[in-house]
This record gives C-alpha cells, structure tokens and sequence, in this order.
C-alpha cells in the first residue's frame, strides 16, 4: 500500500487494485465519447452567444483527468487517456463503416444519420490529435506541480494544468478542423470564446472537485507523487 506522498519502491511491483478507478475509468470514457458523439454536432445559442454544446460536458474529461493524477498518479492516468484514445478511435471507424453501409430502399433515416455521425475526416484526425495532446499535457503539468509543490495548493494545480491542457487542445483543433474552411478571424474567435468558456467551467467545479478527491484518497489510503515516473505517452 502506498502511504501519502509515497511512490512505490520498485517499478516490478505490481499494481494496486482500487475501489473506485476502474468506475472513473468508465466514466471518463462515456462523458468523452457522448462529448464528441452528441455535443459536438449542435451548436447552441443562449443569450445571442454561439458555442458548441459540446463545451458544456468535454470539460469534464479534464476534471477526471485531474482528479486520476492527484490520487493515483501519472501512470495511471495515462491508462485513462489510451482508454479514451482508443474508444475515440473506434466510435470513428464504427461511425464511417455504417454511416457508409448502402442503407434499404425502405429506410429514410441515412440523411440523418450522416448529419450527426458523418464528421469530416479533418474534424476526426483533429480531436484525435487535440484530445490525445491535451490530455497528457494537463496529466503531465498537475504530476509535476504536486512535485514542485509538495502537495499543497491543489486549486493551483488544477487551474494550471486545465489551463495548460485546454489550451493545447484548442490550439490544434480548431486549426486543424477548420483553418481554410471557416475565414480565419472566426476559427480564432470560436478557439479563444471556447477555451475560455472550458477553463471559466472547469473552475467552477472547483469545489466539487475538492471533495471528490479527499474522498478518493481517503477511500483508496493512496496520495501518488510522481518522483520517479517515466513521463513518456506511450507506454501503459
């Protein structure tokens, strides 16, 4: 068992089981994958103010992600992330097969499907390579800042590491998904009103955010410090 501020001894140690991580896997998955499924494909205007509902819910990716890194450290946060790469991966190549399936004569639901489901390949590669960026990087500066920190402030750590994290990961979607389709002083209109609405909302959370994780690491008797952890993406 790893005591608070504790790594383990030896890399060949194997690895702990927990009450709760595999239910926050899950849950980490299902808000990305119904993020990207469903929010992504309405734009919303509340107040004359456009956004992308998506932004209301894809933010919560990086509460979880957040939260993983502080109780259970950097490795095993890394195993969410490659989660949800790999469902992401596999909503998109499920989404082209039956979206590119000849439908029956009888049904007339194929327009539909197609407006929802029918992402350009531009959009896809673009959340794969954002999502995939932006998370590691909010895993990766939160690891480091309990370091630095010693543990203390964790409203800073994760403020800093959303703020790091979103802002990669706006900085490639947006460009990727739509620079030379929308007029470029829109793309940067959206990428800057969306990261701020992502950071603004994850801030708001906050508090929440606190008692989920003093109730982990109570739960789990597990505090991870990432002292001596390989940092690199890929590996599991």
């Amino acid at each position: 068992m790893s005591l608070p501020g504790s790594s383990p001894a030896s890399t060949s140690e194997p690895r702990r089981a927990y009450r709760y991580y595999d239910l926050l896997l899950g849950a980490f998955v299902t808000i990305l994958l119904c993020s990207q499924l469903i929010g992504a494909s309405k734009i919303a205007c509340v107040g004359g103010f456009e956004f992308g509902a998506g932004i209301l819910f894809f933010p919560l990716s990086y509460v979880f992600g957040d939260v993983l890194t502080e109780v259970y450290g950097y490795a095993q946060s890394r195993r969410v992330v490659w989660a949800g790469f790999g469902a992401l991966i596999f909503s998109s190549i499920m989404s082209a097969v039956v979206i590119g399936i000849p439908p029956a004569p009888a049904w007339t639901g194929q327009p539909a499907l197609e407006a929802v489901f029918g992402g350009t390949w531009r959009i896809t590669i673009a959340c794969l390579i954002a999502y995939f960026a932006g998370e590691f990087v909010n895993s990766y500066v939160l690891a480091r800042m309990k370091v630095w920190s010693q543990g203390k402030r964790l409203w800073a750590r994760m403020i800093g590491s959303t703020i790091a994290g979103e802002a990669v990961d706006s900085l490639l979607f947006y460009p990727i998904a739509f620079l030379g389709i929308w007029p470029t002083h829109l793309v940067l209109t959206v990428m800057l009103s969306n990261y701020v609405l992502k950071v603004a909302w994850e801030v708001a959370l906050t508090p929440l955010t606190y008692r989920v994780v003093a109730f982990l690491k109570k739960a789990e008797a597990e505090d991870y410090f990432d002292r001596d952890t390989n940092f690199s993406p890929f590996r599991l």
